[in-house]
């Protein structure tokens, strides 16, 4: 971690202040973890998987990101392997010192032939004044399958967004298969919040699966209930994006969906992803009033 105090000739403004690191993370077909470095407030932890592979999740060992912070995971899995990478916790974007830095958080994932990662982080939460860029890329083999989930919260409970900008590029063997570039809050291009966009709601996913299997059984477009959608990409892969009022309707949108991608792939076809499964009741960062999170 490199905790940057003060800026070098020709440092941009933003980056004066902040806190730098990125975690590794790679994973063998043996099952075994031969890089799992954690960095400043990324802190990696092997945990047991419920199915084969192995499974590695994020722990905040600090407030992160805030303003004119420089975060990034680096994460390989290699030929043959599985990994499953989630978070303990919400990760909440709160603003810097400088009101005007934005922060940074680059993931760079790569999956190899044969291989399998299930990237299920826990919700990104942006709090009112915070400034986040997020960059997500990925490069599968064509072998590969990804379950990747994504999950945005405009602001905790009671208070405005933040500004969020995210990327999410994906290919697979070396061509692209999924560029899709989001922005929420003040500074936005106008009509982020309308009908056409968000129609008033604070929480936006997505959830991406490519598998070699949609070649042979390919899945065709579809609503899912009234506030998502499930789309066929140009490739063996889908893409599910929702939008709900709350973290929670949102995750039981993208549970339901995966659930009925995956016991499609298995022949079960008897649940159906218009009704989101029943998770339990839990809050997140983005449930807990802004006047009462610790900052």
């Amino acid at each position: 971690m490199d905790r940057v105090s003060g800026a070098a000739p020709g440092t941009p403004p933003d980056a004066a202040t902040g806190v730098r690191a990125t975690a590794r993370i790679a994973a063998a077909a043996d099952g075994g973890l031969p890089v799992l470095a954690g960095d400043g407030p990324l802190a990696l932890r092997r945990t047991r998987a419920a199915g084969p592979g192995a499974r590695v999740t994020v722990v905040g060992a600090m407030t992160a990101p805030l303003g004119g912070d420089r975060l990034a995971i680096e994460t390989e899995v290699r030929a043959g392997a599985r990994l499953t990478v989630d978070s303990a916790a919400a990760t909440v974007a709160l603003p810097g010192r400088d009101p005007d830095a934005e922060a940074s958080y680059d993931v760079r994932l790569r999956v190899g032939a044969d291989a399998e990662l299930r990237w299920l982080p826990e919700q990104l939460v942006c709090a009112a004044g915070s400034r986040l860029s997020m960059r997500t890329r990925v490069e599968l083999a064509g072998s590969a399958r990804l379950v990747l989930r994504e999950e945005q919260v405009l602001g905790r409970y009671g208070e405005e967004p933040g500004t969020l900008a995210t990327r999410l590029t994906v290919h697979r063997a070396g061509r692209p298969l999924l560029d899709q570039e989001l922005r929420f809050g003040p500074g936005a291009p106008g009509g982020w919040d309308g009908g056409a966009v968000l129609a008033g709601h604070r929480a936006v996913g997505q959830l991406l699966v490519v598998d070699p299997g949609f070649g042979d059984h390919p899945v065709g477009p579809r609503p899912l209930g009234d506030r998502a959608c499930l789309t066929p990409l140009a490739g063996p892969a889908v893409l599910v994006t929702a939008v709900a009022p709350d973290a929670l309707l949102l995750r039981r949108t993208l549970d339901a969906a995966l659930d009925s991608l995956e016991s499609q792939e298995s022949g079960d076809s008897s649940e159906s992803p218009e009704e989101p499964r029943r998770v339990p009741e839990r809050r997140s960062a983005a449930d807990v009033p802004a006047e009462t999170a610790v900052r």
